[in-house]
């Protein structure tokens, strides 16, 4: 999936509602907090971390890439 954003860069758990990953920023957050996002291949931890274009997040099977 491929989410365009608009400025230089988006918080992680904005991303995941973005998306339609998280239906709200709770559940971005628990998501998060969980261990089961991972940024470039690797787990995150910080909803508040700056997802930049041609980041790509994965949340269980759901890929996003960030233009």
């Amino acid at each position: 999936m491929i989410t365009k954003i608009q400025t230089d860069f988006i918080r992680l758990d904005a991303l995941l509602k973005l998306a339609g990953v998280a239906d709200t920023g709770g559940q971005a957050k628990w998501m998060i907090q969980d261990g089961t996002v991972l940024l470039n291949g690797e787990v995150c931890t910080q909803r508040g971390k700056k997802i930049r274009p041609g980041d790509t997040v994965t949340v269980d099977d759901i890929t996003i890439t960030v233009e």
